[in-house]
């Protein structure tokens, strides 16, 4: 009940969309500040691999600086079901952080961030396993998104012609291409009707066919009542796929609106 009360709130007190929303809301995003810590260096002589951390302790020096990356800076922003919400910018720019604070795999700095069922961040739910067949795989990836023994048997063989490994299905993941594990994890996410699906340059690999497919399995998906965002340099899939376009400049939002107007500016900039 109060998780609802916090809903509405921050739904009343988050930014006005520049979008209109008609469906139920699936995500808020409200103020949102990530920020991380990583070792800094002022030198190329102090960055932080094994030789130089030996030198500094037999110098007695301590570690390198921490230093503080605010990825996201006061994100607001509204999703409803049937949404396809491209997420573009810079390298840099916070799209993939912000994929990972909506999982919920990144605590929020300040603000927050409210989900109605569980977001499901391709590659994560659905992780591989490279000492492991392609077909234990599909059966261990299915088993971590909740499906059952009779489900995963249903979905097998549409996983295998998906994903178009082929054969490879029974050889370790080890001896596949990156572009055959992108699709392989594609496809086992995609198997399953998702409340929120965060998809993260997953279409950047595969052949126009393959793209073909997964632009309609978006779609499907979408039709579903399931919300989707993606990740993606390649913008020709952005404006193909999503009805919606968030553009992410230095962590924050600089347009929020049509896809091709969005673009259009993008690529202006």
């Amino acid at each position: 009940m109060a998780e609802a009360e916090a809903m509405e709130k921050a739904l009343a007190a988050a930014e006005e969309p520049r979008v209109p929303h008609t469906g139920t809301p699936t995500v808020i995003v409200d103020d949102l500040h990530i920020v991380y810590k990583v070792y800094g260096s002022t030198s190329e002589a102090e960055k932080g691999n094994a030789a130089t951390a030996l030198l500094r302790l037999l110098r007695r020096q301590g570690r390198p600086q921490m230093k503080e990356i605010h990825a996201v800076k006061g994100v607001s922003f509204v999703a409803t079901h049937g949404d396809a919400i491209g997420i573009i910018g810079r390298n840099g720019s916070g799209k993939s952080t912000l994929l990972r604070a909506i999982a919920g795999l990144l605590p929020p700095h300040k603000g927050a961030v409210y989900t109605d069922g569980q977001p499901s961040l391709l590659g994560v739910n659905a992780a591989l396993m490279k000492e492991l067949t392609g077909e234990r795989n599909i059966v261990l990836g299915c088993y971590a998104m909740g499906m059952n023994p009779a489900e995963v048997r249903a979905k097998y063989d549409d996983i295998v012609d998906f994903s178009g490994i082929g054969e490879f299905v029974q050889f370790p993941m080890s001896t596949y291409s990156s572009g055959m594990g992108a699709r392989l994890r594609f496809a086992i996410a995609s198997a399953k009707t998702h409340d929120v699906l965060l998809i993260d340059e997953a279409l950047a690999t595969g052949d126009r066919e393959f793209k073909r497919k997964s632009q309609e399995r978006i779609m499907q998906m979408r039709e579903s009542a399931g919300t989707v965002f993606l990740v993606a340099h390649n913008l020709d899939v952005i404006e193909d796929t999503c009805n919606r376009v968030i553009w992410l400049h230095k962590g924050k939002i600089k347009m929020d609106g049509d896809p091709k107007e969005v673009i259009a500016a993008y690529n202006k900039a």
